[in-house]
């Protein structure tokens, strides 16, 4: 808010009389709007101009102050305003359950206009700091979590300089993961954390010698129980955190080789024991490796790709996220040709 714009004060009362006294107190200091019922003073806080502050009077019909008042601090949207109660009702048990309702103080009729006004000056004041304090944590917020993520990518690029895979294939791979999550109901912001986190899902292969990543055929035994580590590699690298990202990162890492029927590694876990972050991923690396070249064999076709993972439904991949991924295979594609290696 601009520090030469009058703050809005709403005054809620079925006397008419008593919102001509307030509106005389508080006009020339604030922007001020009223109400003569709770029904009416919803609507304006619920509008698309709310109040700053709302004085409040108890005993209204059809419903009270106390009523109103439930109804603001149960709506996320109107739940950080303050309310002040004006009311003839001054008994100290009235007062304690105002507070309980949320309300942050309690004025007595008749008025005391210089009260009223050092009231409000006092609660706005204290609303607006906490306003101030909140706008800068989630400023904090951001930049840390924008820290997080280009750790998380600039892990991801280190591990490319091992691996023989490709900038674009874990482009294309985090993208398809979030499509996939999309289409299964996950909610956007869980979609965006494992977009940000599936770059992490071959980060172990930092771990893995150079001659078993880059052997132009096919691993011997010994050499593929080698490479099967860079799953538990990763994890170990990830770590345990108290925040999302790097923890969906390490359920990736950790998961992504695992198979629905219980065949895969590192843990051989089945079904829905495997973390949905491994499955999704799984999907998507394992379409995304198909049809890509490698120094060890050419890319399949899309259609290739495609009758592979429907084989290989409720045997390698969560039949669930085979449906999603075909349901979602238009703009898949549209993503592969946008991330090509040629581009």
């Amino acid at each position: 808010m601009n520090s030469h714009e009058k703050q809005t004060v709403l005054i809620v009362d079925d006397v008419p009389q008593n919102l001509d006294l307030l509106y005389e107190v508080l006009k020339d200091r604030y922007r001020v709007k009223a109400a003569l019922n709770g029904i009416k003073a919803l609507d304006i806080i619920f509008s698309s101009e709310p109040p700053d502050i709302v004085l409040l009077d108890v005993m209204m019909p059809e419903m009270d102050g106390y009523e109103v008042c439930k109804k603001i601090k149960a709506d996320l949207r109107s739940v950080k305003i303050p309310v002040i109660f004006v009311t003839a009702m001054g008994e100290e048990q009235d007062e304690t359950y105002g507070f309980e309702l949320g309300a942050v103080d309690y004025i007595t009729k008749p008025i005391n206009p210089a009260i009223v006004l050092a009231r409000v000056k006092t609660q706005l004041a204290l609303y607006n700091q906490s306003q101030h304090l909140e706008e800068l944590v989630q400023d904090r917020t951001k930049v840390i979590y924008a820290t997080r993520q280009d750790i998380v990518r600039r892990l991801g690029i280190a591990a490319q300089y091992k691996d023989n895979e490709t900038g674009s294939h874990i482009m294309r791979m985090s993208i398809f993961c979030q499509i996939i999550a999309k289409n299964i109901g996950m909610k956007e912001s869980e979609g965006n954390i494992l977009l940000n986190a599936a770059p992490m899902h071959d980060i172990g292969k930092i771990g893995i010698p150079d001659s078993i990543l880059t052997k132009p055929g096919k691993l011997d035994k010994a050499e593929w129980e080698i490479m099967k580590t860079h799953t538990t590699i990763g994890g170990a690298i990830l770590g345990d955190h108290d925040y999302d990202l790097m923890n969906v990162a390490k359920r990736v890492a950790l998961n992504h080789h695992e198979k629905w029927d219980g065949s895969g590694y590192p843990a051989g876990l089945q079904g829905e024991a495997i973390p949905i972050e491994g499955r999704i991923s799984a999907v998507a690396d394992v379409f995304d490796a198909l049809t890509s070249k490698r120094t060890y064999k050419e890319a399949w076709s899309v259609d290739e790709a495609c009758d592979y993972i429907w084989k290989e439904r409720g045997s390698h991949f969560d039949p669930r996220l085979v449906d999603a991924f075909k349901d979602s295979l238009d703009t898949i594609l549209i993503i592969k040709e946008q991330y090509s290696e040629d581009d």
